[in-house]
């Protein structure tokens, strides 16, 4: 039978786990000397002409992390560090038409089969830190498209139930790895669940 075979499990692990993200995130602008040791000299050569520097303090849940956000060159930086300084992620605003076309492509037909009706909000290009903070900022400032990149993707949807948003991660090549829903409330941050 279908419900017993190893098959039908794995298959449907992989949907709630994709699906079942929770994650209540709040953000909270700081000051810069509040800040983990270490975080402005790691950013110290990439912030000349930088415009609107902003630093955050994030909340999700029992995980704090911090957020140095900017401008430059017309591009739009999120760059965030865990408690202790250590870079997580650099994530960069970026258009449609800067994303690859099968990549893109393949996202689109994972959006068309999942969701009704969807307009996509917000796209970011994400270089996740996996263990040289030096190389992945040189990596995100160069702006580079490699194979270990990720995509984020905000969406509103409507369907019977509604509206929604939700936030979406793709890698590079437009695998769909993870969705959260977002859940906005009457206080400045957005919820995700």
């Amino acid at each position: 039978m279908l419900l017993k075979s190893p098959t039908f499990v794995i298959l449907l692990f992989f949907c709630v786990a994709s699906f079942g993200q929770k994650k209540q995130e709040q953000e909270f602008r700081i000051d810069k000397k509040e800040l983990p040791d270490g975080v402005m000299a790691l950013l110290s050569n990439y912030l000349d002409n930088a415009k609107r520097l902003r630093y955050y303090k994030e909340r999700d849940g029992e995980k704090s992390s911090y957020e140095v956000k900017f401008k430059k060159d017309k591009l739009h930086y999120s760059i965030e560090f865990d408690e202790k300084g250590v870079l997580e992620d650099v994530e960069l605003l970026i258009k449609q038409t800067d994303i690859p076309n099968e990549p893109f492509g393949k996202m689109t037909q994972y959006l068309k089969s999942n969701h009704n009706k969807y307009r996509i909000k917000k796209i970011q290009r994400q270089y996740v830190n996996t263990g040289d903070a030096a190389q992945t900022l040189k990596e995100a400032f160069q702006n580079r498209i490699l194979p270990k990149l990720r995509y984020e993707l905000i969406i509103a949807t409507k369907d019977e139930n509604g509206y929604g948003e939700f936030e979406l991660t793709f890698d590079a090549n437009g695998e769909h790895l993870l969705t959260r829903k977002a859940v906005k409330t009457k206080y400045d941050h957005v919820l995700f669940q």
